[in-house]
């Protein structure tokens, strides 16, 4: 698998950054953007606007075996669509704040949205307790809300198990809490600070936390990314950080994380574990270095392979039979023109990795 050396197939623009990505069929991808969904056709490199929220589209699904499809907001709304129709079927007011989050089972049963809106609740601005339950799961053909689990907010990851029994999520603190998603039983919980910085410079807050989790392929282990500790939130040069952890140890293990000198500087803000299951992917924002994508080896973590996108990226997906790889994100937010209008600044890009 070249991921040393990927070709690229397309480079796509449109109007606004995009947050998420899914898969509709072999050449149909789902953008959630800043404006609105959109559906991308690959084959003619087209795209077309068929709903929005009231704010940002910050996590898209598909549901195949129920003919829809899923978007998450700002709004903290959760709207299911008819795949043929692109109408409305179902929402759901489902968090006061915002969506940060949202995934669906493999099983295509449960959906899972994670909330939660960072306040300060102590001197050192440590975070407040949460004004309503930061992780929600509901059943996803009717929208019934079969799970209010408690964390520590903000919430800003969620992942299911490929096996569809256990649900992740990871917050700013770097905490992360695994429970069983039919029961709700907590199983595992555990903190790694490494992903959390206090500021001691400009600004005292917390800054960062846990972007993406997924699970490694068996189940044992969880992978997650996000940014190493800085002295000043407002840099944005924390190490571009991903570790996995064997969450079913007593405690949690710590098993691998970015190796030295193989990463730059950014917030990693998206995970892939490609089909084959042998690498992942990591992407996010460059402040320094000379890479924004990487390619990882599942087995010992050494680095297999880059990419220096040039804009933001937000979401990765691999084709299911592993032949290709999407990125998606945003380029900037560029200024208005003379007719008072704003470039397109979203951007996707396929790549061929056959």
């Amino acid at each position: 698998m070249p991921l040393d050396s990927p070709t690229r197939l397309t480079d796509l623009k449109l109007p606004t950054a995009v947050l998420a990505a899914a898969w509709l069929g072999d050449t149909e991808l789902l953008v959630g953007c800043l404006d609105g969904i959109y559906r991308v056709d690959l084959d003619t490199a087209s795209h077309r606007k068929v709903a929005a929220h009231a704010s940002y589209v910050s996590s898209v699904a598909a549901l195949p075996s129920q003919g829809q499809y899923l978007s998450a907001g700002y709004d903290g709304m959760l709207q299911w669509y008819d795949l043929a129709t692109d109408s409305i079927v179902r929402s759901r007011n489902l968090h006061a704040f915002w969506s940060w989050d949202m995934t669906v089972s493999p099983d295509e049963t449960l959906i899972a949205s994670v909330t939660g809106q960072y306040l300060a609740g102590g001197y050192k601005y440590e975070p407040a307790a949460e004004r309503e339950p930061s992780v929600k799961i509901v059943a996803a053909d009717t929208g019934e809300t079969l799970q209010s689990l408690s964390h520590v907010p903000s919430v800003q990851a969620v992942a299911f198990s490929n096996d569809s029994q256990f649900v992740a999520a990871g917050n700013l603190m770097g905490e992360i809490r695994i429970w069983n998603a039919r029961s709700g039983e907590q199983v595992a919980s555990w903190t790694t600070p490494d992903f959390t910085s206090w500021g001691i410079i400009k600004s005292h807050c917390y800054l960062g936390g846990i972007f993406a989790l997924r699970f490694a392929p068996d189940d044992a282990e969880l992978l997650m990314c996000g940014m190493g500790p800085m002295r000043d939130p407002m840099a944005g040069n924390g190490r571009q950080l991903w570790q996995r952890w064997d969450w079913r140890a007593d405690p949690p293990v710590k098993r691998d994380e970015t190796h030295k000198d193989e990463s730059g500087e950014g917030l990693m803000e998206s995970l892939a574990v490609h089909p084959h299951h042998e690498t992942f992917a990591m992407g996010g924002r460059l402040r320094g270095g000379n890479l924004n994508v990487g390619f990882y080896r599942l087995s010992d973590g050494s680095k297999v392979g880059s990419l220096k996108s040039g804009y933001r990226v937000t979401d990765i997906l691999f084709a299911g039979d592993g032949s290709r790889m999407i990125l998606v994100g945003g380029q900037g937010q560029p200024d208005k023109d003379e007719q008072g209008r704003i470039a397109d600044f979203g951007r996707l890009e396929v790549y061929d990795i056959a």
